[in-house]
């Protein structure tokens, strides 16, 4: 494998020390199948990396090897990071994929079509550093579903500027032109979330069955889990393609600022309004409010912004505690040297 048409450059070379450089195609918790030039192998973490607690390798990263081993010993600074909270309590990041150039969006035109999601998954593209891009997935079903299919695209491309395009995975409608929104050795990663069509839509884009596909719920449209691990293929036109297991829940992980480049429409209205610390529920001069925008976009905004301002919050006080920790061990080992005569 040349390792440019995997997607090094530059911003790696100038990273790499000793070491064979390679990339992370697949990932369990310990396990990491990875590409180098010689071809795939199989690898693990060195114990150094361990006792460190560097960044733990992710689908996507680049990585050292050791010259005699198959063991990493180097995960490169990303040039893009897809992540997101870590499911639960825990203010901690997970990290779903890295070093993509584009996110593809999935969303299904059936039961499961959710306009609310896919400002979600809008949110987490932005703070990731990709290019997003929504694919209505099932297009084919979309009369049979009531949906308005050249209305609802028209709709979303002027809300987020970002491109739409309607196709059906199963009958191959619609595909043209997608894999020209990458260069080849760019990285596209696929989100979105059980049933609407991921695993069919990378075939389709392999030319072969790759993934295990299953139908959907009648009931609902929703799916159940057929990929299990994120995995990275090469697609024949020469771009690498990221799937993921499909998600039940997207907890944010970014910055304020990234939600309102989400929402242009709502941050331009919104700079009218009389107060800068505006919430937009109700307070005298909210222009927000006056200009009457779809409500549930609306509320969805403002859900988003609780949620990364409590976010914010917690984060803060987490690292306010680390830092005491951190400083309490220091002062104790000073206290100690002191004592001691050193």
């Amino acid at each position: 494998m040349q390792l440019e048409k995997l997607g090094w450059n530059g911003f790696f070379a100038s990273q790499a020390r000793a070491g064979v450089p390679a990339r992370v195609a697949s990932a369990t918790r310990e396990r990491f199948l990875v590409w180098t030039e010689g071809g795939e192998v199989e690898a693990s973490v060195s114990g150094q990396m361990r006792r460190e607690g560097s960044a733990w390798p992710a689908v996507g990263d680049w990585v050292a090897l050791r010259l005699d081993v198959p063991v990493i010993e180097q995960v490169f600074e990303r040039k893009s990071v897809l992540s997101r909270k870590h499911p639960g309590r825990a203010m901690d990041e997970q990290v779903l994929a890295t070093n993509i150039d584009a996110l593809f969006i999935v969303s299904g035109l059936d039961r499961n079509f959710n306009e609310r999601r896919i400002e979600r998954y809008l949110v987490v593209a932005r703070q990731s550093g990709a290019r997003p891009v929504i694919l209505l997935n099932k297009a084919d079903l979309a009369g049979q579903y009531g949906v308005d299919l050249g209305e609802v695209v028209e709709r979303l491309h002027h809300r987020c500027g970002a491109p739409v395009l309607a196709l059906s995975a199963e009958t191959g409608d619609g595909f043209e032109g997608l894999t020209d929104l990458l260069a080849p050795g760019e990285t596209a990663a696929l989100i979105g979330s059980s049933g609407v069509g991921k695993s069919t839509l990378v075939n389709r884009l392999l030319g072969q069955e790759r993934q295990v596909t299953a139908e959907v719920r009648a009931g609902d449209s929703r799916g159940r889990h057929t990929t299990t691990v994120r995995s990275m293929f090469i697609m024949p036109s020469g771009q690498l393609l990221i799937d993921m297991p499909g998600l039940r829940e997207v907890q944010l992980w970014a910055s304020p600022n990234k939600l309102d480049a989400s929402f242009e429409d709502v941050r331009e209205i919104a700079e009218a309004c009389r107060f800068r610390d505006c919430t937009h529920s109700g307070e005298p001069g909210c222009e927000i409010v006056a200009a009457g925008l779809d409500e549930d976009r609306l509320e969805n905004y403002r859900k988003m912004q609780r949620e990364l301002d409590y976010l914010d919050r917690k984060t803060d006080k987490r690292l306010m505690s680390e830092m005491r920790d951190r400083w309490k061990i220091i002062h104790k080992a000073m206290r100690k040297k002191t004592k001691d005569g050193w």
